[in-house]
């Protein structure tokens, strides 16, 4: 059952800009917060940002300022807006719930690659 599918991801320039898209199931939705991830090769996956239903966001230290994470709940969907990429920000991206549960499954991920 896939319950998430991220896109939007793509090779950009140092400085530049992407908008990453979720879908996710109804249910997982509507009641969980939920959060943008990524994991970068050879590295842990790290919590990037999470919006809760009623718009609260939280971001992790390296991507305030730069990233806003925003969610559309007429469409199932959550996105993250990323601005200033940096080459650090390269990963494969994941939405997921917050916290994350083994009754969740991961996605496929979308990879962001930022190079020039």
């Amino acid at each position: 059952q896939v319950q998430f599918v991220e896109s939007g991801g793509g090779l950009v320039q140092p400085g530049g800009s992407l908008r990453l898209s979720c879908e996710a199931s109804r249910l997982i939705f509507s009641t969980r917060i939920m959060a943008w991830y990524r994991q970068a090769p050879g590295q842990q996956r790290e919590l990037v940002a999470s919006i809760e239903n009623s718009g609260y966001t939280d971001y992790a230290d390296s991507v305030k300022g730069r990233f806003t994470i925003s969610r559309d709940n007429a469409k199932n969907t959550v996105y993250l807006q990323m601005n200033s990429l940096r080459v650090g920000d390269t990963a494969v991206y994941y939405c997921n719930v917050r916290p994350t549960t083994m009754y969740v499954s991961w996605g496929q991920g979308t990879q962001v690659t930022v190079s020039s």
